[in-house]
């Protein structure tokens, strides 16, 4: 059992462009529920099956496992809800931490959200320059939510 603690900001400006190559993520979800996202994720020649519990508080309860890339492509164009969560991720280390830029695309471009997975939910971070408005409590920024709510559409 793996337990995710995380955070979620907007990010303001653009100091923080340059401090990390990104990475091209395209995700899709198979089911959303209250008490479960099931998502297939893959990020360059690699892939993933997730499936995430439902948030309390910073925390939920994740599990991923590698899966082959053809299946994983297969998945996203069978089962999958559209439109899919499109996205360049940068992680940058700061402070002993790693923030996970993303910096979507398709019907959520525009929209560029920073998260950062901690040990404890109580524990204590340094706020980047670039970091704005946290949005850990609102579920229009949850990828699952975004495939629904996509924020173009806001």
């Amino acid at each position: 059992m793996a337990k995710e603690i995380e955070r979620k900001y907007l990010v303001r400006g653009d100091s923080w462009r340059g401090l990390a190559e990104g990475s091209v993520y395209r995700q899709g979800y198979i089911a959303t529920q209250d008490t479960a996202t099931v998502r297939i994720r893959i990020v360059g020649e690699k892939s993933y099956l997730t499936i995430k519990g439902p948030n309390i508080k910073y925390s939920r309860l994740e599990f991923e496992y590698p899966i082959p890339i053809k299946d994983a492509q297969e998945i996203l164009e069978t089962l999958c809800e559209r439109p899919f969560i499109e996205k360049i991720r940068y992680k940058i280390e700061l402070s002993g931490l790693i923030w996970e830029i993303d910096e979507f695309d398709g019907v959520n471009k525009g929209l560029i959200v920073a998260e950062v997975e901690l040990s404890d939910e109580n524990q204590e971070i340094e706020l980047p320059t670039w970091i704005g408005q946290e949005v850990s409590d609102d579920s229009r920024y949850f990828n699952n939510n975004l495939v629904k709510h996509p924020f173009s559409q806001w």
